[in-house]
């Protein structure tokens, strides 16, 4: 089966944190434990901090913020992990909202030896070269964000693999999107697995095949069929998740549609809802729990 699914069934729907998605092939939480997203007073979490970097792609210069390990060291290398913002975010987004919980459930996984340590780095997605131009519900005003690919692959992950030290081959790579995120999450890991062993796309907002929501009409980076991982043969992905909350008003059915599409496509994935979430941190929360305790196994 193309698309591994996760069923919310009437139990998953409790309002317990502990729920466990039985139709998997691995048991994990549809829901991320309570525990992994709570500041403990026994760990040491990443610290974060910013950083700017000479984009050839958009003619300026651009900034990011980064999550070092407790205990970062250049005598070491490790895994790096890309964490993609939503439409009207910057690279502030993901970390400035706590209810994300992102350095908690680093930390706490990390604790818990369900995880390495791990470099995170929080780009600002909207890769233009007007200054003038501002994100919108509008195509000139979107294409920003389809351009971050070019600006993540010429300039950014070379100046994080030379400034920090981070292993260097995509195996040690991963790529986690939420909402517009999602949906550059869902192209670049489609059409660039030659730069992720695996990717997650939370809650992915439309455009990514064509479509029309209540905010505008998506032309689509490409056709339905063409959403395919295009470099399979050479670099195969380990791991494509998508994910969203069963009361997202915001992108509401689209990344059911994705996964639809994948299906159809042959695409390798795992779907799933999370029980009652909306477009918010529960789903965020959800998905970067379950990605990260795949990521590098």
């Amino acid at each position: 089966m193309s698309g591994e699914l996760i069923k919310p069934t009437e139990e998953l729907r409790s309002e317990s944190s502990e729920v466990s998605a039985v139709e998997m092939d691995r048991v994990t939480e549809v829901l991320c434990p309570t525990g992994v997203s709570l500041q403990r007073e026994d760990v040491a979490y990443p610290v974060k901090e910013t950083f700017t970097y000479a984009s050839t792609t958009c003619g300026c210069t651009r900034t990011a913020n980064i999550l070092l390990p407790a205990g970062y060291s250049t005598e070491k290398e490790y895994p790096v992990l890309y964490f993609l913002h939503g439409i009207f975010g910057d690279e502030n987004s993901m970390l400035g909202d706590p209810n994300n919980k992102i350095p908690e459930i680093l930390g706490n996984l990390t604790a818990e030896g369900l995880l390495p340590d791990v470099v995170a780095v929080f780009p600002n997605m909207y890769a233009s070269s007007d200054p003038a131009l501002k994100p919108g519900f509008a195509q000139e005003s979107i294409l920003p964000y389809d351009n971050f690919v070019n600006d993540l692959a010429a300039d950014l992950i070379p100046y994080v693999e030379a400034h920090y030290s981070v292993k260097k081959d995509r195996e040690h790579r991963g790529l986690v999107g939420f909402s517009m995120g999602g949906r550059e999450t869902l192209f670049i890991g489609t059409t660039r697995s030659d730069l992720f062993i695996a990717c997650c796309a939370i809650a992915p907002a439309p455009g990514v095949t064509p479509g029309k929501d209540w905010a505008m009409e998506h032309p689509g980076q490409m056709k339905e069929e063409e959403l395919v991982v295009r470099q399979a043969a050479e670099y195969p992905l380990k791991f494509l998740m998508v994910c969203c909350g069963t009361k997202d008003s915001v992108v509401g059915r689209f990344p059911a549609s994705y996964h639809e599409i994948m299906t159809r496509n042959g695409v390798e994935h795992l779907w799933y809802e999370v029980p009652e979430a909306d477009h918010d941190s529960n789903a965020i929360r959800s998905g970067f729990y379950n990605f990260l305790i795949r990521w590098l196994k």
